[in-house]
């Protein structure tokens, strides 16, 4: 996705935040770990990496919601399509997972995606393709 030209940006953990995400949003429900953490499965990433990083939420989120925002990307086109790949872990039987869109005309954000109640305790691949006219955030 598009916010300063770049076509294919990747996005992981290792060092911070990736660059696709608001800091702010990083709120204490979420913790940057890896499998070695101690806190229990998944033990590896998505390829097996016992000590890359990864985000996940706290224990103590059990009922409630946590919410991740990404930077403003820019509205898509024939020329700029949007995908985004994503990688994730449903460790508890109760949880979802839901991608929204908020475009900046709106106030509402839209969901696009969502799974739950699937305990897998694997991690998943998904992909999604976003069309907006306008600038959004995701």
């Amino acid at each position: 996705c598009s916010n300063s030209g770049s076509s294919h940006e990747k996005c992981d953990f290792e060092t911070d935040l990736c660059k696709g995400l608001h800091e702010l949003n990083l709120q204490s429900q979420w913790i940057r770990r890896n499998g070695q953490s101690g806190m229990g499965p998944p033990y590896s990433d998505h390829n097996g990496n016992d000590s890359a990083y990864f985000l996940s939420l706290s224990s103590e989120m059990q009922s409630s919601s946590a919410t991740l925002r990404t930077n403003v990307f820019l509205p898509t086109d024939e020329e700029h399509v949007c995908q985004i790949t994503f990688h994730f872990w449903i460790g508890q039987m109760s949880g979802t997972l839901a991608v929204g869109l908020q475009k900046h005309s709106e106030d509402t954000i839209t969901n696009i995606w969502q799974v739950s109640g699937e305990l897998q305790n694997q991690w998943k691949a998904n992909t999604i393709t976003i069309n907006s006219t306008e600038k959004y955030e995701v």
